[in-house]
């Protein structure tokens, strides 16, 4: 008994001299040890060539040469360039038409997904098929169906008595064959994250639909969407950031003129306009001026869509 009190009386004493350090250091620097890594790592190959690359901007640099200081020269070079606006309208419209088809129907995957189907597992895996498919392979398939000569899509297009499509030097042909891979690619990948958000809505909800006499279009329409809204909002928000950076998918489509963007420039992005310009010409300050106003429309993307959640909850609070 005398032990069990001078345990739970004394106790250990508290450390001092060396161990009293020794423990104020480990309790307060380990911590920083362990997430030390991931800083490191983002400052050599994130934060670093973000500053360079902006240092850069404001320079007029050649492979191979020194550096000049032009300051918002580069910038004031794109507001003229004709090749600039080319490329930002093309970033948008192949945007639109791959981003907006690819939520619709991962949405559409999705509900059905949602379902008790057989073999339901067989075919969420499979949706994610495509994803699982490099650029590289998908976009080269792509090539070959959407061949002006011999390509799977004309021949079709010939037995239903249409005339060939020119889709490789033609403008919208070639950015809605370029789209068609990017939404092929990505269209499953939503719909998981959909059926994800669509599995944690609460079933009483679907059941209260269901009582009142709502059908399954209106649960998927009154229920289902303002359930899933954040989720739709996210997948908006990354698939515009992706659209924004599409290099792989034109790139490959073009074959030897794709870091152009065709013979015309009809579907060159900003990142194939930033490839050119820095490894094809070898003006790298302009293509880091490019490649900072790509990161100023990210930013503005992301702007907005703190907009758009900050008026989403403002909604949602009561009496406001």
């Amino acid at each position: 008994m005398a032990t069990s009190v001078r345990a739970t009386s004394g106790g250990s004493p508290p450390p001092a001299g060396l161990r009293s350090t020794l423990y104020r250091l480990d309790l307060k620097a380990v911590p920083y040890v362990f997430v030390a890594p991931f800083f490191l790592t983002f400052a050599a190959f994130g934060l670093f060539p973000l500053i360079y690359t902006g240092w850069l901007s404001l320079h007029r640099v050649e492979l191979g040469g020194s550096a000049q200081w032009k300051g918002l020269d580069n910038y004031s070079a794109l507001a003229t360039s004709e090749f600039f606006w080319n490329a930002l309208a093309n970033t948008f419209t192949i945007g639109v038409i791959s981003t907006v088809p690819q939520l619709l129907l991962a949405l559409g995957l999705a509900h059905l997904l949602n379902y008790r189907l057989r073999a339901r597992g067989f075919f969420r895996v499979a949706v994610l098929a495509p994803y699982a498919t490099s650029i590289a392979a998908a976009t080269l398939v792509f090539a070959q169906l959407f061949n002006t000569d011999y390509g799977l899509i004309n021949t079709v297009l010939g037995w239903a008595g249409f005339d060939p499509v020119s889709w490789e030097s033609s403008k919208w042909p070639a950015q809605i064959a370029i789209s068609t891979i990017v939404t092929w690619r990505w269209t499953g990948y939503n719909a998981l994250i959909y059926l994800a958000a669509m599995q944690a809505v609460p079933q009483d909800l679907y059941e209260a639909a269901a009582l009142d006499g709502a059908s399954r279009w209106r649960q998927f329409l009154s229920v289902t969407i303002p359930s899933i809204r954040p989720t739709i909002l996210f997948t908006v928000i990354v698939s515009t950031i992706g659209a924004t950076q599409l290099f792989g998918e034109p790139m490959l489509f073009g074959g030897s003129v794709g870091i152009s963007g065709g013979s015309g420039n009809q579907f060159q992005t900003l990142s194939l306009l930033m490839y050119e310009k820095g490894w094809v010409t070898g003006a790298l300050g302009q293509a880091s001026a490019i490649a900072w106003v790509m990161l100023l429309l990210l930013l503005l993307i992301g702007g907005i869509r703190m907009l758009i959640t900050r008026s989403t909850h403002k909604r949602k609070k009561p009496g406001s």
